[in-house]
């Protein structure tokens, strides 16, 4: 199957971020990682603001069908309570983005750090991220938060340090792996739930 120009352009700024960082992103850098011709990437996005959208609206596609569609589609006699659904979920979301998509994680903390810096790239990554919290919402009120906006929030930050901490922080060199991350989610999820 052939992968539409737009995704190949938007994978290949996802690989150049990853393995250069934002300072080795050009529009023929891009290209070239892309296998396009010279041009092929300022005509999807003209600027460097266009480009960092487009990486970053393409990191939440891909993590939204990995992650999200994990959630919303697994059968819920497959994983039993709703608790053991969210734990399952956070544990194999985690694990991946810690290893077959590592490289997607540093390109979205490097998003991430860019938006801190620049307001049109931050209303992008808030909006995309309000998507991910909203599934956490829904998951957290079917195990019984009594508080679930606010318990997604804390979710939500707890899950983004284990990735920094997995990916570039002080855990990069042994980053925890699958068992121990469903050990941690559901002593988290205990601390948020049975209080």
């Amino acid at each position: 199957m052939t992968v539409a120009r737009p995704t190949r352009i938007a994978d290949a700024a996802i690989a150049v971020i990853a393995e250069r960082g934002l300072r080795g992103l050009t529009h023929r850098a891009v290209d070239e990682a892309a296998g396009l011709p010279m041009g092929s990437t300022s005509n999807l996005a003209r600027t460097r603001s266009a480009l960092l959208e487009v990486a970053l609206v393409r990191i939440a596609e891909v993590e939204s069908a990995s992650l999200v569609g994990d959630a919303l589609t697994r059968p819920s006699e497959e994983s039993g309570t709703p608790r053991r659904l969210l734990v399952d979920v956070i544990a194999n979301g985690l694990d991946h983005a810690l290893t077959a998509g590592r490289s997607l994680t540093v390109a979205r903390i490097e998003l991430a750090l860019e938006a801190a810096r620049r307001p049109e790239l931050r209303s992008v990554y808030d909006r995309l991220g309000a998507g991910f919290q909203e599934v956490a919402v829904q998951l957290l009120r079917a195990c019984g938060s009594a508080e679930p906006v606010a318990d997604a929030r804390r979710l939500m930050r707890w899950c983004e340090g284990v990735l920094f901490n997995g990916t570039a922080g002080a855990g990069h060199a042994n980053p925890p792996r699958r068992a121990e991350l469903a050990a941690d989610a559901d002593r988290y999820l205990t601390a948020l739930l049975d209080r």
